[in-house]
């Protein structure tokens, strides 16, 4: 209540997870659990990089160069 930076609702939980029920409608699922797997991460990276305000191409480039940006996963 006192931290203004904390969103008031879960939105952005739902918004998460949006895109892996899209995947899953649309295609049934994936071919295998590791494919899931990778799924999963990479879009880990990508909402915890735009949550955290980094540009998305400039941290995509940088992980395919061998030089991943390193994350924040420090609890507010």
């Amino acid at each position: 209540m006192h931290n203004f930076r904390v969103p008031f609702d879960n939105n952005q939980a739902e918004r998460d997870i949006r895109m892996m029920k899209l995947k899953q409608t649309i295609s049934g699922g994936f071919r295998s659990a590791v494919g899931a797997q990778f799924f999963d991460s990479i879009r880990g990276y990508l909402s915890t990089l735009k949550k955290q305000g980094h540009p998305l191409l400039d941290a995509l480039e940088q992980l395919f160069l061998g030089h991943p940006i390193s994350l924040n996963l420090q609890a507010e």
